[in-house]
């Protein structure tokens, strides 16, 4: 969440791009290129504007170091012939960093802030001035973020979120290349401004702080590879890699440890080699996924802070702390996928307003990695009102039988599909034929047994002051969403669903991804349930219809 349309006058699009058009007040790009103007100085009683850390200068050359590395790489793989195709990859390559290098350092020389009694004023730019405004009492988060080059120089970055949600205004305004001392006090001082510009009765000292909800565990690690992310990364990887190389003229395998590779692979039979190649998957996969939970990960915390405020802090090479207005919080997300779940693990998601776009979200309102289950649970019932029961351990509606039948249509059309697929070539190869029946007699039953088990999860109900709803096989989600939060619901029918007499209906909220469905409900009972979570939002559309 940040601000944007509803700035008042004198604020802007975004900061901190040498070359932004989003401008406010006048804009004078032949003054703005020089020394700062009069009418930008600082008045007597105000304060001064605060530069950036020229530690950051050091940060932005980096980028001429990928290009630098490249053209070394290439060298030595063509044995200090590169072809033209190369030379123009590497042309290319470094004149693009150079031009990202030289608008950071750009940003970095014209960029400012300052903190007065009422807003956080940020303002950048070279040839066109951007400067941007925000209300202390609108700031909703003060995220840290520091990167591992940023560690190393003692810098960090500071995202301020505040006032809208989602699209473009939902940009935070962000100080990127303040030291890591500095990116402490600021996020301290902007949250307690903010807090006393609220409060009640300012400047009595809140309680002590309390244990934090839910830190680390090294036993949750075996949730790590129980994931598709870490085979799924490290294909991403070696695709990279070989798509790299081969635009500048390397054969990735003549290269010394693939062609070893490839030899050994080569000179064993294939139904030794097939296997060997999913065991080496396998182990790799399990390395990068427990990798990534080691560095998305490392140090958590969850802490509740003094006015209301969560706090995450997270990750081993880049550090993170994302904070969350507690008042802003509409519910929460139960992640489980498959594996994660036959482990009796699951992941813990924040539905709340504030966080941003719905890419954001995901990330800022990670609430919980891979733990066990029952911790989330503990999480969610330290989370939400102590005087409502858990609207996660809740038993759900379950969903009518028709429901279930229109899962299994689906999954014997997959089946009957890919078997098709593999038999047509079989009129011009018969040999096809059997592989086709094989496959088909393999995948009927798995594809039957998740589609019943997709019917199984799903299911709705309401609890307290929440609706909760729940689908999903690969993937099951269950969340409780405030009732309160819900601003409009979306009723839709495919043809299927209209013949077996069901529809999905969506409730749109402001926070978190902003739709959150029931899946394939009867039609009557779904609209009872719509009324019922909030009354009087669809009755005037029922009695139309």
């Amino acid at each position: 969440m940040s601000t944007g349309t509803q700035e008042p006058a004198g604020t802007a699009g975004t900061a901190g791009s040498a070359g932004s058009a989003d401008t406010a007040g006048t804009t004078d790009g032949a003054a703005a290129a020089g020394p700062t103007r009069p009418a930008e100085a600082a008045q007597p009683n105000e304060p001064a504007w605060q530069r950036l850390s020229p530690r950051l200068i050091p940060v932005h050359l980096a980028w001429l170091a990928p290009p630098a590395f490249t053209t070394l790489a290439t060298l030595l793989g063509t044995g200090g012939r590169p072809g033209l195709q190369a030379l123009i990859t590497l042309a290319s390559l470094t004149t693009a960093f150079l031009v990202v290098a030289g608008l950071n350092l750009t940003r970095l020389l014209t960029t400012g802030y300052r903190i007065t009694t009422e807003r956080l004023e940020l303002r950048s730019g070279l040839l066109f001035r951007s400067r941007r405004a925000v209300p202390l009492e609108r700031i909703r988060s003060a995220d840290i973020t520091a990167r591992p080059l940023h560690r190393l120089l003692g810098l960090a970055t500071v995202s301020i979120g505040a006032g809208a949600h989602g699209g473009s205004a939902g940009r935070a305004l962000r100080l990127d290349g303040v030291t890591a001392v500095q990116a402490g006090a600021l996020r301290q001082d902007l949250l307690n401004r903010r807090a006393t510009l609220i409060a009640q009765r300012p400047g009595e000292p809140g309680p002590e702080a309390p244990p934090p909800l839910a830190e680390l565990s090294w036993q949750w690690l075996r949730y790590a590879p129980l994931t598709i992310w870490g085979v799924g990364s490290l294909f991403a990887l070696l695709g990279t890699a070989y798509k790299i190389l081969h635009d500048l003229g390397v054969d990735p395998l003549k290269l010394g440890l693939v062609h070893g590779l490839t030899t050994a692979f080569t000179a064993v039979p294939l139904w030794l080699a097939l296997p060997l190649a999913l065991l080496l998957v396998a182990v790799l996969g399990t390395l990068a996924a427990v990798g990534q939970y080691l560095e998305g990960w490392y140090g958590y915390r969850l802490e509740r802070e003094e006015g209301g405020i969560l706090r995450v802090r997270r990750g081993l090479w880049i550090h993170r702390s994302v904070s969350i207005e507690e008042r802003r919080l509409r519910g929460v997300e139960l992640v489980e996928p498959f594996l994660l779940r036959r482990a009796g693990g699951a992941r813990l998601n924040a539905i709340a307003t504030g966080l941003g776009s719905a890419e954001e979200n995901r990330t800022r309102g990670a609430l919980l990695p891979a733990a066990p289950r029952a911790h989330a649970l503990r999480v969610v019932g330290a989370l939400l009102p102590d005087d409502q029961p858990s609207p996660l351990t809740a038993a759900l509606r379950p969903h009518p039988a028709a429901a279930r039948r229109r899962r299994i249509n689906r999954a014997v059309a997959l089946v009957a599909l890919t078997a098709g697929a593999l038999a047509l070539p079989g009129i011009w190869l018969p040999v096809l034929l059997p592989v086709a029946a094989a496959v088909a007699v393999v995948l009927l039953p798995v594809a039957l047994w998740l589609a019943v088990d997709a019917h199984r999860a799903l299911g709705h109900a309401l609890v307290g002051d929440y609706l909760v709803t729940r689908a999903g096989t690969f993937a099951r989600r269950t969340v409780a969403l405030e009732r309160a939060g819900v601003i409009g619901w979306s009723i839709s029918q495919s043809p299927f669903q209209r013949r077996l007499g069901l529809l999905t209906l969506t409730a749109t909220t402001s926070a978190g991804g902003g739709a959150y469905r029931v899946r394939d409900v009867g039609v009557a009972e779904g609209l009872a349930f719509a009324e019922q979570a909030v009354p009087r939002l669809l009755a005037p559309f029922l009695e139309a219809g």
